[in-house]
């Protein structure tokens, strides 16, 4: 339970916190600090520590960075067009179109560049930062956490009394509240336009219902696999591959596929990081 008292003190930082599994950080930026820095034989030798780490997230272009929402942006680039003073975990408010979304700022500077250099973004129209966090905006959003687990029980009440095949995964107030989003599982389609409607009715807001597959479940729960990291899905994968039984062939692991089966029931991702 967050204590709405207290918006500003721990509860922010942990709610930040959470969303940033420091290992996989650290990870990434070892491996990308290597390629970026590794130019002659003695640099090397160089192991990347703190001081590198800082400086490769501290250069590089300012205006663009990578943050991370709770609502449909989840992990996207996004613009800094008025050149705020912006740092790694700063929470930010994103504008899209004329819609707002509450963020946290999660990669910076030259390990941005670096992705930037592996995908195509001309035609691609970034959110913008419209502002860094201030005290009401944490109020906001603290106020729209309270009020999506009230909603939890709203929903369940309403599924029950419809008789519908849904199961609840989660739950999210777009930050300026202009949409109230309910993401699903099912094994069919489910007819929801009269749950749409109560729903309207009581948040007095747009509301989407969104269905989901298991492993865009498994994506947004979180958790820790078998490895002992946290989840692929949730940390950097932006687009799932078909994860095959050849693959698992290939890796030779074809009479252990139990094994090597995930949370979401399906082959874990990470079976297809060693085909190359």
């Amino acid at each position: 339970m967050i204590d709405k008292s207290q918006p500003n003190s721990h509860n922010h930082h942990s709610l930040s916190n959470t969303l940033i599994d420091d290992n996989y950080y650290n990870l990434v930026h070892d491996k990308i600090t290597k390629e970026l820095i590794c130019c002659n034989s003695e640099i090397l030798e160089i192991q990347p520590n703190e001081k590198i780490i800082e400086e490769i997230n501290s250069n590089g272009n300012s205006k663009i960075l990578i943050a991370k929402s709770k609502g449909l942006l989840g992990i996207h680039f996004c613009e800094n067009s008025g050149n705020l003073p912006i740092k790694l975990f700063d929470d930010v408010i994103l504008k899209v179109d004329d819609e707002f979304e509450f963020a946290t700022i999660i990669e910076t500077g030259k390990i941005v560049d670096f992705k930037l250099s592996k995908i195509e973004t001309s035609e691609m129209k970034l959110p913008v930062i419209d502002r860094v966090v201030n005290e009401k905006d944490i109020e906001r959003n603290i106020s729209n956490v309270i009020n999506c687990s009230e909603a939890r029980k709203i929903f369940l009440k309403y599924v029950h009394e419809l008789s519908l095949d849904m199961k609840l995964v989660d739950i999210h107030f777009q930050f300026d509240r202009k949409k109230l989003f309910f993401f699903y599982t099912s094994d069919g389609r489910v007819d929801f336009r009269e749950l749409a409607k109560k729903l309207a009715a009581t948040f007095k807001t747009r509301i989407e219902l969104r269905q989901m597959g298991v492993r865009d479940e498994a994506k947004r729960i979180g958790g820790l696999a078998t490895c002992g990291r946290e989840f692929c899905c949730t940390t950097f994968i932006t687009n799932f591959k078909r994860i095959t039984t050849d693959i698992a062939e290939e890796n030779n692991v074809a009479n252990s596929i139990s094994k090597y089966t995930g949370p979401c029931g399906k082959l874990k991702c990470c079976l297809s990081f060693e085909l190359e």
